[in-house]
């Protein structure tokens, strides 16, 4: 599966991130503001030397940076441990990812995938009880259709406080829950651990499956492979460094990373190939 952010889209999200204009970085880099706009729109770039020279002046790695976009660098495919199931969905061809988790005829949806009918009927067909809802932001790719989910059993809905504004359809005050930063939820032997990671949006929060032999991490879009969430708002860049780099990349380098969109990847694979990850 490739990469959801092509170099076009990192050198974008690192730009705005940090507040600078293309004339202030064809100024930082002596790069022409032509070909900048360029790169941001999509064109190739095919000399590493001019790679270097952005990474520098946006705060990125810059081997990693030009992995991406000149190596065609792609993570090792990964499997779902065994109780997880992906659900795919499509706002306007622009693909997305929720997942189930279930054990002992109990199951908690992560994210709706834009595909509430989907993920009723991957739950019927296991003949599982939905016992919770974890949304990782309140943007409607990843919340849309939580009002069927909830027609089809009313269960509490895990979402960070500041994202509930976000929401296209908001549930009943009572089935709305902010989890607290280390709140643990069951899903019948298992146990989600919820990491508040703001950034991508004021509210995020990422769902670790407690599992030493196999741990896993739903990251919704606080990470993708190789590259990271556009930050909304904008201000939030450094927040969602720090969210990225402290909470999600400390988890054990086995862990697999589930995200919102594109391929899986591990921990240990994005410490040695996103760029956004260590530069300070």
């Amino acid at each position: 599966m490739p990469l959801e952010d092509d170099f076009c889209d990192i050198l974008t999200k690192a730009r705005r991130g940090l507040g600078l204009s293309l004339e202030t970085v064809s100024h930082m880099t002596g790069l022409p503001v032509a070909d900048l706009a360029a790169w941001e729109r999509g064109d190739p770039i095919k000399d590493r030397a001019q790679v270097v020279l952005l990474a520098t002046a946006l705060r990125l790695r810059a081997e990693p940076l030009a992995e991406i976009a000149i190596d065609g660098w792609e993570p090792v495919p990964q499997r779902l441990p065994d109780g997880v199931e992906a659900v795919r969905g499509s706002v306007g061809g622009y693909g997305v990812w929720g997942y189930v988790v279930f054990d002992q005829g109990e199951a908690v949806v992560i994210d709706t995938a834009y595909n509430a009918q989907a993920m009723i009927k991957l739950l019927e067909a296991r003949g599982v009880r939905l016992t919770g809802i974890c949304l990782t932001h309140g943007h409607a790719d990843h919340a849309e259709g939580i009002d069927h989910l909830l027609n089809h059993r009313e269960v509490p809905v895990y979402l960070g406080r500041e994202d509930r504004d976000l929401l296209d359809w908001r549930p009943r005050s009572d089935l709305l829950v902010a989890p607290a930063d280390g709140q643990v939820i069951r899903v019948g032997r298992r146990t989600i651990a919820c990491l508040v990671t703001p950034g991508h949006t004021p509210g995020g929060i990422c769902y670790r499956l407690d599992d030493q032999d196999d741990p896993v991490c739903f990251v919704g879009d606080t990470l993708f492979a190789g590259s990271i969430g556009r930050s909304n708002p904008s201000t939030l860049y450094a927040t969602h460094l720090k969210s990225v780099r402290e909470r999600v990349l400390t988890l054990a380098p086995n862990c697999r990373l589930l995200p919102g969109h594109g391929p899986a990847t591990t921990v240990a694979e994005e410490r040695a190939h996103n760029p956004f990850v260590t530069i300070a």
